[in-house]
């Protein structure tokens, strides 16, 4: 890919993208520029990367073929009237912002733009993402696939409708947080048994791995894969009425329908 990609933000998520790029040889860092509120920020990512970086946002627009908006949401009303006039009609942007609508974004620019939603989770750092794309009616089937292929440099994706993005915020933007609490009671169980706790962390982690990867690899549904472990009268069907008595399944259904209303709540 030879077009100019440029971050506003130099944030986790940028940094992961930015490396994603890199490591999987998309774009090198000639094609690279990002901007940061905070020399610090300039100056880890010019270390870090070789890119070339700066303070200035309408620079970050005026280089830009794609342009990744990588701050915080409560920050697009000051950013983008910064650059509103600094793009071209074929800036392709990119929003990795929860809670901002496609719609709510177009109306900030006051003009018709290119216009890419993406929601990927913090796994993007280990090269591990799942993000969720959608886009308006501006971009093509070729920029989408160019899109999707930046964020595939660095995990999977999926191409969604926007009506779905709220979904997305729970089964995968912030589940992150619930397998985290999950391994980490876990690993507790293990030290109360008498496991060192860094050897708990390294199993309850391990098997979590193993067992997303035998749901995607195999194709079994996850029930399927749940009974194959479970012998009748054994240790393992123990645990899961256990899990079942203590309301596992809908404990995690609901907490996640919690998240996605919140989401919802934030992009009315």
């Amino acid at each position: 890919m030879d077009k100019m990609i440029s971050f506003i933000g130099g944030g986790n998520m940028a940094t992961a993208i930015i490396g994603g790029l890199l490591s999987s040889g998309l774009s090198d860092c000639d094609h690279i520029y990002a901007t940061a509120a905070h020399e610090a920020t300039v100056l880890r990512l010019k270390e870090s990367f070789g890119i070339d970086a700066g303070t200035d946002n309408k620079i970050a627009a005026q280089k830009a073929d794609i342009l990744f908006l990588a701050v915080k949401p409560n920050l697009f009303h000051k950013v983008i009237p910064e650059i509103r006039h600094a793009i071209t009609d074929d800036t392709i942007i990119v929003s990795i912002a929860a809670g901002q609508p496609m719609e709510r974004i177009e109306d900030m620019f006051e003009r018709s733009i290119k216009l890419v939603r993406v929601m990927p989770n913090t796994p993007a750092l280990v090269g591990a993402s799942m993000s969720a794309i959608c886009c308006n009616d501006g971009i093509t089937k070729d920029e989408l696939a160019e899109i999707q292929a930046i964020f595939n440099s660095f995990g999977e994706s999926e191409v969604i409708s926007e009506y779905l993005m709220d979904a997305v915020v729970g089964v995968s933007g912030s589940s992150p947080a619930y397998v985290y609490m999950f391994i980490e009671a876990m690993a507790d169980a293990a030290v109360a048994d008498g496991m060192p706790r860094t050897q708990a962390y390294k199993f309850a982690a391990q098997s979590v791995l193993g067992s997303a990867k035998m749901v995607l690899e195999t194709g079994k549904h996850p029930g399927e894969l749940k009974d194959a472990v479970c012998s009748p009268g054994g240790t393992t069907i123990e645990a899961v009425a256990q899990l079942e008595k203590s309301g596992f399944r809908s404990a995690v259904i609901e907490a996640q329908r919690a998240c996605v209303q919140k989401s919802r709540d934030m992009s009315s």
